[in-house]
């Protein structure tokens, strides 16, 4: 089994250096594997360079997945961190 949700990046910069490393940095407390795509491109969400190779702007969607143990909850987190905490950095 797996959670899945989309995620529309709000944050005027989109998931670019600082932001993507918070994000891998968040991926990696969980022992779920974690994988975000955009459009045909999918990476691991605990890899700085996949999650950057996406060129996840502001308006695009991403869908984050995730399959193990914790799936929930890593979800949960990084949503979360996407919606709430990301765009607060900016201001």
């Amino acid at each position: 089994m797996s959670v899945e949700q989309k995620v529309k990046i709000s944050n005027e910069t989109g998931l670019h250096a600082r932001p993507a490393a918070k994000f891998v940095e968040k991926s990696k407390k969980y022992s779920s594997e974690i994988t975000v795509a955009l459009n045909d491109k999918e990476a691991n969400a605990k890899s700085i360079l996949g999650i950057l190779s996406l060129g996840a702007g502001q308006g695009k969607e991403i869908t984050l997945k995730a399959e193990g143990a914790d799936e929930a909850e890593a979800i949960k987190e990084l949503v979360n961190y996407l919606e709430m905490e990301l765009p607060k950095e900016e201001e």
